[in-house]
């Protein structure tokens, strides 16, 4: 069966290959369209029994296209360029790759951390990280290896998750937090990891941000959607010493730069996952478990009903 590996922002060449080889060893053809449109994407389906991506949006016009696919496989954490609706209403399995960016994004939290707090490296005298206290919103993947790192920068950590335990959190060293309120006012630092969805969008807004602590720094290297950006506007005109660090640039950075240069840093294009260690493992597993899902179904990741 035809497998395509469609990527926009295409995987480290040592992945694609692995990925290859994975298929092939299973007695699959992959098919390989990096840097495509999302027409060519359309056009590319109309054969193939699996799909893997990264961000391409895969959306109505894709399954109607793809009348022989099984399963398509987001090698990473968020799966919102998918719409799961659809994918179920064409009997098509929809997983992730849960924990298999982790490292790599937690990495870029803290490089970013560090770069802002040491005002760029221009020669200033900046602040340390050692001591202060960061609040993870969601401990999942990316969270627990925030915390891991940031535990080693000597940071008192807290977390908020309702769907993990506080035995589990406590396990780790970190501080168990039990509303969204008492995350952000007791926390210098915030590094959100929720996913975009009905309930997250915009939810991290105005009033959220005003309750930071003095000289507070908000990191989102989650999606963009989950910030109310016109209340983060007003927040930074209100508070001079806030901060923001995003991995996802919101629709207004051009705007935010301009105003507070010094208080605003965020990367060209989402590069949280952007590391060959990272492409290696995401590309893997995908491969993986569309292999095994169509040899036997397999579906533990599965994120559509």
């Amino acid at each position: 069966m035809k497998i395509l590996i469609a990527t926009e922002k295409p995987f480290a060449p040592v992945a694609v290959e692995g990925i290859k080889q994975v298929l092939v060893q299973a007695g699959h053809e992959p098919v390989l369209l990096e840097r495509g449109s999302h027409e060519d994407l359309v056009a590319a389906v109309h054969d193939v029994a699996g799909l893997i991506v990264r961000s391409d949006k895969v959306g109505k016009d894709v399954f109607d296209a793809a009348p022989q696919l099984k399963v398509v496989v987001r090698a990473g954490a968020g799966y919102d360029n998918i719409d799961l609706a659809e994918a179920t209403a064409h009997g098509v399995c929809v997983m992730n790759t849960p924990g298999q960016n982790a490292n790599a994004v937690a990495e870029l939290v803290m490089g970013m951390l560090v770069t802002l707090v040491r005002n760029r490296y221009d020669g200033t005298s900046g602040t340390e990280l050692s001591g202060k206290t960061l609040g993870i919103h969601a401990y999942g993947a990316v969270g627990r290896n925030v915390a891991r790192i940031a535990r080693g920068f000597g940071m008192v950590v807290s977390a908020l998750d309702p769907f993990v335990s506080d035995d589990v959190m406590e396990a780790d060293g970190i501080k168990p937090v039990h509303s969204v309120e008492e995350l952000y006012s007791a926390n210098q630092i915030v590094s959100l990891h929720i996913p975009a969805n009905e309930q997250t969008r915009r939810s991290v807004g105005k009033t959220l941000l005003m309750s930071l602590p003095s000289g507070a720094i908000l990191v989102n290297a989650a999606r963009k959607e989950v910030i109310d950006e016109q209340g983060l506007a007003e927040a930074m005109a209100e508070r001079a010493d806030l901060r923001y660090i995003a991995d996802v640039k919101p629709d207004n950075a051009d705007e935010l730069a301009d105003l507070y240069p010094t208080r605003v840093l965020f990367t060209p294009k989402k590069m949280g996952a952007q590391t060959a260690e990272a492409n290696i493992n995401a590309g893997l597993a995908a491969a993986k478990q569309v292999v095994d899902h169509l040899a036997t179904g397999w579906n533990r990741f599965q994120v559509n009903k």
